[in-house]
């Protein structure tokens, strides 16, 4: 198994994390020495990532053992020994405090971040498939937790305490098993859900809201005018081919469905038993219909010919008709009209401002408004149209994906409601060209059809006695606080998060227990629930609370926090609201927990090193950095962070950076020692820390560019492009050109291709970021979050001023 050699050194990452520092009783001193800091002995996000990697290289992670997750972007192995894998769900605290009070001395978040449908590494253990027959699973009578590792058995086996609520359930005769002499059923070791932290249930009719069948898509394409001169129709039948026929495709029993529209709806009827698909024109957008019963969705297999025949005429149908303006709105109206009955998902196309039909939109971006108490309306839409279809949609089981593509502004914020609340995802292509961004397009339209995805979802997160869930934060519909999440759709790149408050004090003799239960139909139309466990100690204590913090995941709920306030509040009032926030969690413990440090230091908790250079980048992201940004990008950016996977979070704040010019021998080649493929090493995000002359891969997660010095080597550029000088290199390159097969072109392509097939949701697509000659050289320089860069300070100087703010705190 990979990632599972034996080590004789160190039994747990803390004690190999421990031997590679000084003593500090866990801390971390930054001294500030005549008033000037070394930067480069301050804590380094780049030197605990490698740290993580190296170590879980060749150890595995035990997911009941007392130690934080590892570093988000780790390539690690778990073993689910009872509590779920850390890729399924991640707590804030893995010590909650005892009482309300100490939660609040502390000011850390107590949160759960959650990924229901995560991908696993081959090598560990997949999800396994229960079935408990028309009873369904096991649950706790009072609480309705489901049957899990820390439920006890007692009375001989007759009773069920729930770890959840302490209820002694009775066992019913269907699943009583005998205790043996320590007390154990006799039987546990032979079932899955009382060993396994993450366990699926498939779920009798009780369950259901219509009988479950394999999902059911509407492709939905733009082919106004503006979408034809650019050949986005073409480029969309492009990935929707690859999609139904590639190599992953759909699973057996699926039906698809493709309308297009401008100004007029056009249905295709896709039967098999035709020679060519019919076109039927709906021009009646403000009071549309679906004029056909049959062969709107249809078999992919069964009617390949006529889907292949339509999409390669698509763009040819249109060429000459070019109708501006595209009904949008109206298409939602028939897309809910069309999949309401069984549930679905929608995958559409938009090119430009809808400004046509119901729904319709008009230009309201005023850069005169930004930094002013009007920005924030630009964040939000009084147009109840989008949010009240994106209601109906997610109570109906239908997911919305858009992919926006327009070359000016869109109004994202109005639209945008559509994916969040039905639990779908918005792609935006800012001054989207087909030359440079088809192919990232294409793929990841691709990802949305054929990732692990499940409709009409119900979610709940329960805890144990006392505490409560206080709220969510991710995409889904809560028609009111005490209900399930609605989800339209939820994919496997999609996280929720969910936040506890006290509703009573803790007993520290008790473990905290946390239980996640979706409801969904899988993509082949199998009901089933997908149970995810997870368990903290509690604590009276301040350093303990602190020890076992995972900082990506505080992190993580700082953002959705954030962005939440964006309709509400000024960004300025928010960015001074994230630093207020990261020195309180370090004043909180440099006053409980190193009370006897010298004042003149920065004392840092280990687990919290480098929160305040994350919590830079959160305020130098798009979402909320102090220069003129274009409201779309803004809303687009808190998108991202209200449901991106943790690991894609940490990479969107903090870059993975390495340099091309100065590739080792064996890196992009697998590793014989260890199995593992073999990175270079990154450097930090910083300009001040490239080499002259050099090429840099940066990457956030979400696009990735090749930054080049303006004096690059001509051998460098011969070995990686094959040319000679920066300005024969082609502006809209997507991928290293592959006809140049020297040893540092190879090895190159291996990395990005490694990169590449452990992304999520957006596509591997490199944008060319040449000094001095490129336009997207300045977004290279707004990603370094070490410098001083969109209208915010750099990084040792924000650790100065944390450190002064500790200061005034505390002598309070």
């Amino acid at each position: 198994m990979a990632g599972s050699a034996p080590t004789a050194s160190f039994a747990s990452f803390s004690q190999y994390e421990s031997s590679l520092r000084p003593p500090g009783g866990g801390t971390s001193g930054v001294s500030n020495n005549a008033g000037r800091v070394d930067p480069d002995q301050i804590p380094s996000v780049v030197t605990v990532r490698e740290l993580h990697q190296r170590y879980y290289d060749t150890h595995l992670y035990p997911t009941l053992e007392r130690m934080c997750a590892p570093a988000a972007p780790t390539d690690f192995c778990a073993v689910d020994q009872g509590g779920s894998n850390p890729k399924f769900g991640r707590p804030t605290l893995a010590n909650v405090p005892a009482t309300a009070d100490l939660l609040a001395t502390t000011h850390l978040p107590l949160g759960l971040l959650l990924q229901p449908l995560a991908r696993l590494r081959e090598d560990e253990h997949s999800v396994p498939v229960l079935d408990f027959g028309d009873l369904g699973p096991p649950r706790c009578a009072r609480c309705r937790a489901y049957i899990n590792p820390f439920m006890q058995f007692a009375d001989g086996g007759l009773k069920l305490i729930c770890n959840m609520c302490r209820y002694a359930n009775t066992v019913s005769g269907d699943y009583y098993a005998p205790l043996d002499a320590s007390g154990r059923r006799i039987d546990r070791d032979s079932r899955p859900e009382l060993n396994l932290g993450t366990v699926e249930f498939n779920v009798p009719k009780q369950f259901w809201k219509t009988e479950p069948e394999p999902m059911r898509y509407i492709f939905v394409i733009d082919v106004s005018a503006d979408a034809v001169n650019r050949s986005l129709p073409h480029l969309t039948a492009q990935a929707i081919r690859r999609a139904l026929y590639g190599d992953s495709g759909l699973p057996a029993g699926c039906k698809v469905a493709i309308i297009t529209y401008d100004r007029t709806i056009h249905f295709y009827n896709l039967n098999s038993k035709l020679t060519q698909a019919q076109m039927m024109v709906m021009s009646e957008v403000d009071d549309a219909f679906i004029p056909l019963m049959e062969g709107l969705f249809v078999d992919p297999e069964d009617s390949r010919m006529i889907i292949e025949d339509l999409l390669d005429r698509l763009e040819v149908l249109f060429e000459d008709l070019k109708v501006p303006e595209p009904a949008f709105g109206a298409v939602v109206d028939i897309a809910f009209k069309a999949l309401q009955a069984t549930g679905g998902k929608v995958i559409a196309t938009l090119s430009a401002l809808p400004t046509w039909g119901p729904g319709h939109l008009v230009f309201r971006d005023d850069p005169r408004s930004y930094h002013t108490e009007k920005e924030r309306s630009l964040f939000t839409t009084d147009l109840p149209y989008y949010k009240t279809w994106g209601h109906k949609f997610a109570e109906a089981g239908i997911g919305m994906d858009v992919f926006v593509l327009p070359t000016t502004y869109c109004d994202l914020a109005a639209f945008g409601a559509m994916c969040e609340l039905t639990g779908g995802e918005l792609y935006f292509y800012q001054n989207f060209a087909p030359a440079r961004d088809g192919r990232r397009m294409m793929t990841e339209f691709t990802t949305a059809v054929t990732r692990e995805t499940g409709y009409m979802g119900q979610f709940k997160v329960r805890c144990s006695n006392g505490l409560q869930v206080s709220r969510y934060y991710g995409n889904f519909y809560h028609s009111r606080p005490a209900a399930d999440l609605d989800l339209g759709t939820i994919d496997e790149h999609k996280s929720i998060v969910a936040m506890f408050k006290h509703d009573g004090k803790l007993d520290p003799k008790f473990d905290a227990h946390f239980q996640s239960a979706l409801l969904y139909t899988t993509k082949d139309g199998q009901r089933r629930v997908r149970c995810h466990n997870f368990v903290a100690g509690v604590t009276q204590q301040i350093k303990e609370v602190v020890k076992f913090c995972d900082e990506e995941a505080v992190v993580a709920v700082i953002a959705r926090e954030a962005v939440g306030k964006m309709t509400t509040d000024q960004l300025k009032d928010i960015r001074a609201g994230i630093t207020d926030k990261c020195v309180h969690i370090l004043a909180s413990y440099r006053k409980y927990g190193a009370a006897m440090s010298s004042p003149g230091q920065l004392i840092l908790p280990e687990a919290l090193k480098e929160l305040a250079v994350f919590v830079l980048g959160l305020i130098k992201s798009k979402a909320l950095r102090g220069t003129n940004v274009n409201s779309d990008v803004r809303v687009f950016s808190a998108s991202l962070l209200k449901s991106m996977p943790i690991d894609d979070i940490s990479l969107y704040l903090y870059p993975r950076i390495f340099g091309l010019h100065n590739l080792e021998p064996t890196d992009g080649y697998v590793d014989d020692a260890t199995g593992r493929f073999k990175m270079p090493r990154c450097v930090r995000a910083s300009l001040s820390r490239f080499d002259e002359g050099g090429a840099y891969i940066v990457d956030n997660g979400q696009t990735c560019y090749l930054w080049i010095h303006r004096r690059a080597n001509p051998n460098l550029l011969r070995d990686l492009f094959g040319v000679d000088k920066l300005e024969a290199m082609d502006a809209y390159m997507n991928e290293l050109p592959a006809e140049v097969d020297t040893p540092l072109a190879i090895q190159a392509r291996n990395i990005l291709t490694y990169i590449a097939q452990r992304r999520n949701s957006k596509a591997m697509s490199v944008q060319l970021a040449r000094q001095e000659l490129d336009g997207a050289e300045y977004e290279v320089a707004s990603m370094m979050v070490e410098d001083r860069n969109s209208d915010a300070m750099n990084y040792v100087d924000y650790l100065c001023q944390i450190h002064k703010n500790i200061q005034l705190v505390n002598a309070q």
